[in-house]
């Protein structure tokens, strides 16, 4: 296991329903290696949330409006290159993790993944990996 950073990693999360928000905010908030510092319901929140408190790493979902996951990717991404953004999405098609790899995301998982994959793909981007779920991984292989 890799041990924790000095200073945890500033996450940002944003998802349009307040049940993963909460999940994905306690399981972070209980591991010293992570600090959530904001949670965003859309994309258009989470464009201007990057901007006034540039978190290290952003866990987005894909699925939102009014501004959905892709736009709100590249938005960031061309703003602060610096901010890694995580798409996290219910839609396990390969095409999505490349797509959001395309507009500057470092990271894909399914919201089928296990947790500590979630937990180690923050770390690997935080450390300037890019990073795919096993899941899709495997499809990506097979294309």
């Amino acid at each position: 296991m890799t041990p924790p950073p000095l200073t945890p990693i500033r996450v940002l999360l944003v998802d349009d329903h307040e049940l993963v928000l909460e999940s994905w905010k306690l399981l972070l908030d209980n591991d010293k290696r992570f600090t959530v510092i904001a949670q965003c319901s859309n994309g258009e929140d989470a464009v201007e949330q990057a901007k006034l408190l540039t978190p290290d790493v952003i866990l987005m979902d894909i699925n939102m409006e009014p501004i959905n996951g892709f736009e709100a990717t590249q938005r960031i991404a061309s703003a602060t290159p610096t901010i890694k953004i995580i798409g996290v999405s219910a839609n396990n098609n390969p095409r999505y993790a490349t797509k959001l790899l395309k507009l500057g995301g470092k990271g894909f998982v399914t919201k089928t993944s296990a947790f500590e994959e979630l937990k180690t793909a923050i770390q690997k981007v935080h450390l300037g990996e890019d990073y795919i779920c096993h899941e899709l991984r495997d499809k990506l292989s097979e294309m």
